[in-house]
């Protein structure tokens, strides 16, 4: 199981934290790196959760999810969104909105969720993109376990 997770682990990703509230007003976080665009018409994306996470419940019941996609110095929003606590929240700097929208993050998306589907120790969430807001700047990247920098851009994607 270890080598398949480090295995994995060579597919350089971003880092988002998924943001929710739900009707009584509970609110959750967490660090992903599952994000990604599934459709632009209609507007979808879709995020993956651990089903032994503690807010599993909260995100179930909420009806919208906010994905939060970091900049390159927001590492310290990754560490504290994937680690427990009992406000993740307290002291975060927010934009306006709900779900909850953290400040000077690369992009946003808020979305309703339309399905969720089993994935094995996951739960896979699809949700219709309502609005959404984008930044640029550099972008936080994860790979092999740690934080990286992008180096330098490559070249052009046609």
């Amino acid at each position: 199981m270890r080598s398949l997770r480090e295995a994995f682990g060579q597919f350089a990703t971003g880092v988002a934290v998924v943001t929710t509230v739900t009707a009584q007003g509970e609110r959750a976080g967490v660090t992903v790196n599952s994000f990604t665009s599934l459709s632009l018409d209609p507007p979808l994306a879709l995020w993956c959760l651990s089903g032994r996470a503690p807010s599993v419940p909260l995100f179930l019941r909420a009806e919208r999810f906010a994905v939060n996609v970091l900049a390159a110095d927001q590492d310290h929003l990754s560490q504290r969104f994937a680690t427990p606590a009992a406000d993740k929240f307290a002291g975060v700097e927010l934009a306006d909105g709900a779900p909850p929208l953290l400040a000077g993050t690369l992009a946003s998306f808020v979305c309703r969720t339309v399905r969720v589907h089993d994935g094995g120790d996951h739960h896979i969430f699809v949700g219709e993109v309502e609005r959404f807001q984008r930044s640029g700047g550099e972008p936080l990247i994860f790979h092999s376990g740690r934080y990286r920098e992008l180096a330098h851009p490559v070249g052009a994607v046609a």
